[in-house]
């Protein structure tokens, strides 16, 4: 093996890489203190396959790829405990009576060389190595947990220790990396219900239901903005896993007729994921409901929110004004906040003071003051306003806009030199002036407050390994044209789309589980104050005629947002159909 790796140069030696970006991504990996890979793959320079075999020709080992359907048996993943396969990237492929094959992602690494020849050194076994890529690794690492079995094995370890006894649901703090490891005998509710949170983070799911029901106690999972049933348990185990969410969530055990509301934080994989809890009483017992709050999913930049390029530098341009409000709408579910963070990640600069009033906070954000609010005692989204007012700010973040109070003053507050964010439950971006009016804001303050008015859907993304390319005919071939044929003028420059429309379809494969599509994105449509727009808006104009003067300015809808994404192949015509107006 080489006795160094410089793994840009190797990049650049073969022409995967130019010399300029090679510089560019050693910079930036120093300055963040991460590893050049995660540079590359972030900016998609390199895809993972070159990256691996660019590795395994400088390093004389051998690549080995797996497709979507292969696994590793759990018996032999385990001849490398899972604390150090985690921690060092690497596995076990296979195992025989001389050898030990491992598959690294970093083989470059000295610490991991030597983390794998003393592992195999301790089986009586000679090392073999391999390169693997992230991809490979991520989805192979999960053999070591096997939710059903884990799931059986504890609920089987209550009934054989309790025996109509009470069941102990441990303490209060949950680190799921290390209740991965314990044993099912002796934390039997702990490993439950860790398993059930992990469960949800490895399947990216945005909520857990556990919902007691006659005869039985239901575990749903909602992906993707699907719910999908996968387990049942016993109904007496019920009582045992929501006191454990309780202790986890600092809620009361023995209040049990009114709802409650709380939340807590787990470590998995390292880094900490917050999950938000609520209790609600049924006629069968308790249902909980857990909202998983993960960053690396659920933060995402304005790049990967699903913009069209022209949406795109009108939301840049807002976020450069000095001041004035900046609103996302939609129906619950929408991904409003989504967006609302995005834009935070943008202006949180040392030079400006960030304060926002939530109702929870979602996701915690370093060098933001993140306040939430306690309608209980008198902190409503109006007070908390008025104090933040005297806070200094030069950004001010509102969860939502409900009542009159809180309307007015974040007008009074985009009127007074700050940058206002906030959201408001309208059916598309128009609907924000005739629904601002309604709240009491007087109609000559809109034109000088309103910056931009974000309305969006969340479209759900087909799978790139088993998405289906179709040519369109009929209503489809229709639905399209009409789509086009009314762009704004402007737009329909830029748009490359000519007949016969190519669309695609979802399928199903091993890597979607089946589904077709993995995750979501965005589809938007985006009004900006205009000159125009605020003539009509004090001359008491409807939306009909406020509408039809922004789309001659520019507005694309979020129908025709959705079709450039279906003719790009993002997601199917259907979901474009089905969730757009």
């Amino acid at each position: 093996m080489a006795a160094s790796f410089d793994l840009l140069s190797a990049l650049t030696e073969r022409g995967k890489l130019s010399r300029q970006d090679a510089e560019r991504v050693r910079k930036e990996a120093a300055h963040r203190g991460v590893e050049p890979d995660r540079v590359v793959y972030e900016q998609s320079l390199v895809s993972e396959s070159d990256m691996a075999t660019v590795k395994a020709d400088a390093l004389g080992l051998e690549k080995k790829q797996f497709g979507q359907d292969e696994t590793i048996p759990r018996d032999v993943l385990q001849a490398i405990p899972q604390e150090s396969s985690k921690f060092y990237r690497m596995l076990a492929l296979a195992s025989d009576s001389t050898t030990l094959s491992v598959g690294m992602v970093y083989p470059e690494q000295t610490k991991g060389q030597e983390a794998a020849a003393f592992i195999a050194k301790g089986l009586n076994k000679q090392l073999r190595m391999y390169v693997i890529t992230p991809s490979d690794f991520d989805r192979l690492f999960k053999g070591y947990s096997s939710f059903g079995e884990d799931i059986a094995s504890a609920l089987a370890t209550i009934k054989k220790q309790t025996k109509g006894q009470s069941v102990t649901i441990g303490p209060m703090v949950m680190n799921l990396d290390d209740a991965s490891s314990l044993k099912s005998e002796e934390t039997p509710i702990i490993r439950m219900v860790s398993d059930m949170v992990a469960h949800g983070i490895n399947e990216h799911a945005s909520d857990i239901h556990i919902e007691p029901e006659r005869t039985r106690l239901r575990i749903r999972y909602r992906v993707d903005g699907d719910l999908y049933s996968a387990l049942y348990l016993p109904l007496e185990v019920q009582p045992a896993i929501v006191s454990r969410i309780k202790i986890m969530a600092n809620l009361k055990i023995d209040e049990t007729r009114a709802p409650q509301d709380g939340r807590f934080s787990a470590i998995v994989s390292g880094r900490q994921i917050d999950f938000r809890v609520s209790t609600f009483p049924t006629a069968n017992g308790e249902k909980v409901a857990i909202r998983i709050l993960d960053p690396s999913t659920g933060l995402r930049t304005l790049e990967q929110l699903g913009f069209s390029q022209w949406n795109f530098a009108k939301a840049q341009d807002a976020l450069k004004k000095p001041f004035g409000m900046i609103l996302a709408t939609g129906p619950t579910g929408s991904g409003k906040s989504t967006t609302l963070y995005a834009m935070l990640q943008v202006l949180n600069q040392d030079g400006l003071n960030v304060v926002t009033l939530e109702d929870p906070i979602e996701y915690f954000m370093d060098g933001v003051n993140q306040s939430q609010v306690i309608p209980e005692i008198g902190y409503t989204f109006g007070s908390g306003l008025r104090s933040i007012l005297r806070q200094d700010p030069n950004v001010i973040m509102v969860g939502e806009i409900r009542d009159q109070e809180t309307a007015e003053l974040g007008v009074h507050a985009a009127l007074t030199g700050h940058i206002m964010l906030s959201s408001l439950h309208t059916n598309n971006a128009v609907g924000a002036i005739p629904r601002l009016i309604d709240l009491g804001v007087q109609r000559f303050l809109l034109p000088a407050t309103l910056t931009i008015v974000i309305s969006q859907r969340l479209l759900r993304a087909l799978c790139d390994q088993c998405k289906k390319p179709v040519q369109a005919t009929g209503e489809m071939e229709k639905i399209i044209s009409d789509a086009l044929a009314t762009l704004p003028d402007e737009i329909k420059k830029q748009v490359p789309f000519r007949k016969p429309y190519t669309v695609y379809e979802p399928v199903g494969c091993s890597a979607c589980k089946g589904k077709g599509t993995i995750g979501r994105i965005g589809a938007y449509e985006i009004l900006h104050m205009t000159p125009e727009l605020e003539s009509l808006i004090l001359n008491g104009q409807g939306e009909a005629n406020i509408f039809e003067e922004a789309h001659r300015q520019g507005m694309t809808t979020m129908r025709q947002e959705g079709i450039f994404h279906a003719l790009n192949g993002k997601v199917s015509l259907a979901e474009v159909i089905r969730e757009t107006a």
